[in-house]
């Protein structure tokens, strides 16, 4: 939050709900750009709200993978 008025939007990596008053408040200021989620089989069930602006970090592993070719 230091760095507030520096930037346009956050994304914020977490599946803690210990986060959920600053996602909450960033979203609200609309500097929410998105909530990366670790694990989409465990995370707060507080961030059920965003789910429009959650993306699951399991759904990426083939897309960031590297490949040998």
């Amino acid at each position: 939050m230091i760095e507030y008025p520096n930037y346009d939007k956050a994304l914020i990596v977490t599946g803690d709900g210990d986060f959920y008053c600053l996602v909450e408040y960033l979203k609200k200021q609309n500097k929410l750009l998105k909530l990366m989620v670790p694990n989409q089989k465990k995370y707060s069930s507080l961030f059920r709200k965003f789910m429009a602006n959650i993306v699951f970090m399991n759904n990426l592993k083939g897309k960031l993978e590297y490949k040998r070719q």
